[in-house]
């Protein structure tokens, strides 16, 4: 079951792209609202559902598509399982990260009073006061916030053992079976600047100056981070998802841990770089804070001299001199694949998920999107790949690790296979994907059933015949 969850807020930003907030408001303006449905302590209006069906129809003419479900029923649909899933976060105490809300919600506010030409137009547009259409607003992102929050706590805990994965590869259609595209295979030789303890040294004057600056009280963390922090957090000020400190990396979690509310940590050093830390609140064991991360930086002349380095390598492989093999046992500084011929796996990103026993989804083929920050491999190197024949070796290039670190690297083209069918034997990990999604489905769904018998549902008899992919919305 694919859904996607829909707020309001959602559905405006919609209805912007699509130009038809006019023609919705002035139909606001000429229809009587009601209440279509109620679920838990939430009630459901018709104009919610309106509003929703329009934007559903308005996404599909812009992808190109349409669907045979009556958009009403399926807007009202989405709408109760997003309100179901909300009221149950209530009852089983789901957090939410409030900054993060407080700040969408912000920059979502500002592009309307843009787009309307100032507040007085959009209070006009609305019919309100903009204090009253920005708690209206903050009530549907906290509910969309929620909902998702406890989708994924139920799906999250879901895990696929290898004979499921079997299981599913015999069981599946064979026409249903992903086609595989064309994949690589490559080797690599990186080298750090050999003045990373100078370099390191330089970022921590930076953070103690960054520190001081806020402890003497001249600026404010939050300010700091904004402008200079390298985590994605630094957009929210420094501020990260309460959890339990277990859920941070142990230099970072042993810091925290020593910190009162409003303190600031020395600095830290982790896989990631380096951190100073301020301590929010903490509730119980769960730690809201926030941090500023930054990473050694190097002058053009240091980071010349590895580039340098590698390709007087890469000359000696060309001229077989020296073998890529021997030259990354020799003169690599990735100590993962220095000791297997330079062959670049995916083991950084299993490790950085922390499945540091994770041989058995050790990959060395990449398709074009594994080469992306999402992906774990830089797009740099397929950069230098798609210039190369099999078994030629690239000059050197100027590309960071998976922690942003600084760095250069030669790639050499092992091998490229070509499309084709998913198979066991080849693509196991992208199978076990397709498992997991598909059985984390079927948990929430049984999930999804229950809470529906459980919990308080009415339908207003208007739109009780309507078609629900779960029948068991209408009691």
């Amino acid at each position: 079951m694919k859904k996607i969850l829909y707020t309001i807020a959602a559905v405006v930003t919609l209805c912007l792209i699509a130009g038809e907030c006019n023609a919705q408001q002035q139909r606001r303006q000429v229809m009587l609202d009601k209440v279509v449905a109620v679920v838990g302590g939430s009630s459901i209006l018709y104009s919610e559902v309106s509003e929703y069906a329009d934007a559903l129809a308005a996404q599909r003419r812009k992808m190109g598509y349409t669907s045979d479900r009556d958009p009403m029923n399926e807007a009202l649909e989405g709408l109760l399982e997003q309100k179901l899933l909300y009221n149950q976060a209530l009852i089983d105490s789901v957090s939410i990260n409030d900054s993060n809300i407080s700040l969408r919600l912000e920059e979502y506010l500002q592009s309307l009073i843009t787009e309307a030409g100032g507040i007085a137009e959009l209070e006009a547009k609305e019919h309100m006061p903009i204090f009253t259409y920005r708690e209206m607003l903050r009530a549907l992102y906290e509910e969309q916030a929620y909902a998702e929050a406890m989708k994924s706590s139920i799906v999250s805990k879901v895990t696929v053992v290898p004979g499921e994965v079997e299981r599913f590869y015999k069981n599946a259609d064979k026409d249903s079976l992903p086609i595989i595209g064309e994949q690589y295979v490559y080797a690599h030789i990186t080298k750090f600047p050999t003045s990373l303890k100078e370099a390191q040294q330089r970022t921590k004057e930076r953070l103690l100056d960054m520190r001081e600056r806020i402890i003497t009280g001249q600026t404010k963390f939050s300010v700091l981070a904004r402008m200079y922090s390298l985590d994605g957090s630094a957009m929210y000020g420094g501020e990260m998802e309460p959890m339990p400190a277990a859920y941070f990396v142990r230099p970072f979690a042993e810091a925290l841990e020593k910190l009162k509310p409003g303190q600031i940590s020395e600095i830290v050093e982790t896989e990631f770089g380096f951190h100073i830390i301020e301590l929010i609140e903490k509730r119980g064991e769960v730690y809201h804070c926030r941090h500023i991360l930054l990473r050694p930086t190097f002058t053009y002349e240091e980071l010349a001299q590895p580039a340098r380095e590698l390709d007087s390598l890469a000359r000696l492989i060309r001229m077989d001199s020296l073998t890529f093999e021997d030259a990354a046992l020799q003169h690599s500084d990735d100590m993962v694949s220095k000791y297997n011929g330079g062959v670049v796996s995916n083991s950084d990103v299993l490790a950085r998920m922390g499945m540091f026993s994770g041989a058995r989804l050790t990959a060395t083929r990449f398709l074009k999107e594994d080469f992306s920050a999402q992906g774990g491999k830089s797009l740099d190197d397929y950069a230098a790949l798609m210039r190369l024949k099999v078994g030629e070796v690239s000059d050197s290039f100027h590309t960071t690790d998976l922690m942003g670190n600084q760095m250069s690297k030669i790639v050499k083209l092992l091998e490229i296979i070509p499309s084709h069918t998913a198979t066991l034997e080849d693509d196991y990990i992208r199978l076990e994907e397709m498992a997991l999604n598909q059985k984390q489905e079927r948990v929430y769904h049984d999930w999804l059933t229950s809470k529906i018998e459980s919990m308080y549902i009415y339908i207003d008899p208007e739109f009780r015949s309507g078609e629900f992919e779960l029948k068991e919305w209408v009691k």
